[in-house]
């Protein structure tokens, strides 16, 4: 018998875009992004002047996740606070319900922390519940609704928002989830 291997996160890099899109249109087949768009968010994730963070979970040789997290800024820039957007977050279906949403989206709140970021942003389809409560536990709160967010579909978008909290200056709240109850 052998032992479940557990995935480990790395940075996505240019190599990883097949594999990647792989699941996105297994995913998300209405409206997955295109090759374009990753190339144009990796563009972004290196150097000195990198505002994205994108990371991928493997199992052995498998890609079994993604995710990716952009910033505006940051707080010395204008004086302002920094915020972030989370771009994506995938897991393959054989791997919902690990935990593996929850590890993904804990590095982007790392990365937004490392960003100066004050809060982080996201859409969410509005019939993607099982998203909808990963977010929740994490402190997100519904702030409004983007009609017709995603298409072709015509499929309104949930926005929800995690400020920092006060005292703290990092938009990673606490790496431990809260409770499931729906925002109002």
């Amino acid at each position: 018998m052998t032992t479940p291997v557990t995935p480990v996160l790395r940075e996505m890099r240019w190599w990883d875009i097949d594999s990647v899109l792989e699941l996105e249109k297994d995913l998300f087949p209405e409206d997955a992004w295109s090759r374009g768009m990753f190339w144009s968010e990796l563009a972004h994730s290196r150097g000195p002047d990198a505002t994205r963070r994108y990371v991928v979970a493997e199992e052995g040789e498998r890609l079994v996740g993604y995710a990716g997290l952009a910033s505006a800024g940051t707080a010395s820039d204008s004086g302002s606070a920094a915020g972030a957007d989370v771009q994506t977050i995938a897991v393959a279906r054989d791997h919902w319900g690990t935990g593996l949403g929850s590890v993904l989206l804990t590095e982007l709140l790392r990365a937004a922390t490392a960003f100066e970021c004050a809060e982080v942003m996201l859409e969410c389809r509005i019939d993607n519940i099982r998203a909808q409560k990963l977010y929740e536990r994490f402190g997100f709160e519904a702030i409004g609704f983007r009609r017709g967010y995603y298409q072709p579909g015509n499929v309104d978008a949930l926005v929800m928002r995690l400020t920092t909290a006060s005292d703290s200056g990092s938009a990673a709240v606490s790496t431990s989830e809260r409770g499931t109850e729906i925002n109002g």
